[in-house]
């Protein structure tokens, strides 16, 4: 990906179906007693894999990229996931939490996706245990399995989204209720209760740290659009204020962005809202600030990334705490490339503002790095190459059309 930067990005861009709710959606639809349909969906390279998965699996899949997905699980029989398959992405280990709810057993094997640290799974499988369910993880490969899915009390050591999202799953259809709590409060989260409950699901408390499940027998066929996508939004209302530019941001949810919508505004750039819009502006003299991630609702962790490019040129020192994941500052060395002033320590970094950053070839680590790596490239004099873009395609759909439509410089070439 080659993008020569200083252009101002100006005009509006609409954002496309959340990422974080697809890749839990779908797996969802295998809970379904009919077929169901799926709008909104990003087109990306982790909703393809997944298409492919459900496939495996037996279920017949009708997919229109950027359209719809018509999903049949009827047909599924099979409840492994090969070892392939698992490693195309994280969210592979939704399967679990979806075919135990469906069949009583499963099996995936640990899961790919972005080295950004440790993430283990196993909350998910206390989670399950609680339901009744038997776990193995064996050469890589977890199996569960139960003969009677009941519901229980799951208490969780620590949030965790992922956990949250595969006991909701399983939870769907064990018999008697099942309440979670210290549950994960994410919009993606909300978006599947949402989603299980038009399809007949009993889903209470999606949004608070207690969510309660009324297993039912059958639920019915569905037609659902997911929500639009906060880390893209809020990407975008980074590489606006980077820029010193002025966008408006179609088609988002304003309250899902209130933490970052602050940062900015601290920073100096403008920040205003209507019902499903956001517009930055900014001259693109920002102030250095201070930023830690945390859940939902506090700063998100994946637009750590994306905002430290813009730190990386405000006036004065920025520190950033990481409190999610442990490797997430990897893009920074890539940074130092451009004339970023960086410091790491453990979880926190010390960025201190540069006049500017200059191209450099780069490296993309994971996806969110690679959105940071693009807001660093249009901020920088110069071009910038950014090699393994493939990271990106996993959680931006179409991010050069959209981007050159505000007026960037932005295109890609196959390297030699």
């Amino acid at each position: 990906m080659l993008i020569t930067g200083g252009r101002t990005l100006e005009g509006s861009v609409r954002v496309c179906g959340g990422k974080n709710t697809a890749v839990a959606v779908i797996p969802a639809t295998l809970l379904c007693d009919e077929p169901c349909t799926i709008e909104n969906l990003p087109d990306i390279s982790d909703v393809r894999a997944l298409v492919d998965i459900l496939r495996s699996l037996g279920a017949k899949v009708d997919y229109v990229p950027g359209a719809f997905m018509t999903v049949d699980p009827r047909p599924a029989e099979v409840c492994k996931v090969g070892y392939a398959d698992s490693q195309r992405l994280r969210a592979s280990y939704y399967l679990l939490g979806a075919l135990l709810g469906r069949r009583g057993e499963a099996q995936v094997y640990h899961p790919g996706g972005c080295e950004i640290g440790s993430r283990p799974i196993d909350q998910h499988l206390k989670g399950f245990a609680a339901l009744g369910a038997e776990t193995e993880t064996t050469g890589g490969r977890i199996t569960v399995k139960a003969e009677n899915l009941v519901g229980g009390d799951v208490f969780f050591d620590m949030v965790t989204v992922g956990g949250t999202i595969n006991v909701m799953l399983a939870a769907a259809k064990a018999k008697g209720t099942t309440i979670i709590y210290n549950a994960a409060k994410e919009p993606h989260v909300v978006d599947l209760a949402n989603f299980l409950n038009s399809m007949g699901a009993k889903v209470k408390g999606a949004g608070t740290d207690t969510i309660r499940i009324r297993g039912q027998e059958y639920l019915h066929t569905s037609t659902y659009a997911v929500i639009p996508d906060q880390i893209e939004t809020g990407t975008l209302m980074i590489a606006a204020a980077a820029t010193g530019g002025d966008v408006v941001i179609n088609g988002c949810i304003p309250t899902h962005m209130e933490a970052l919508s602050a940062k900015l505004l601290e920073m100096g750039a403008k920040v205003s809202d209507s019902d499903d819009a956001i517009r930055v502006r900014s001259l693109g003299v920002h102030r250095a600030i201070n930023i830690k991630t945390q859940v939902y609702p506090g700063f998100p962790t994946d637009l750590q990334q994306p905002m430290s490019a813009l730190l990386t040129t405000a006036r004065g020192t920025s520190i950033v705490q990481e409190t999610i994941f442990e490797h997430r500052f990897k893009h920074l060395d890539e940074m130092t490339r451009m004339g970023a002033k960086v410091r790491v320590e453990g979880r926190t970094a010390s960025i201190t503002g540069v006049p500017e950053l200059f191209g450099a070839p780069v490296t993309c680590t994971d996806l969110r790095a690679g959105a940071a790596l693009v807001v660093a490239g249009l901020m920088a004099h110069g071009t910038t190459e950014i090699y393994h873009p493939e990271y990106i395609d996993r959680g931006y759909e179409q991010i050069e059309q959209k981007l050159r439509s505000l007026g960037a410089d932005i295109r890609r070439e196959t390297a030699d």
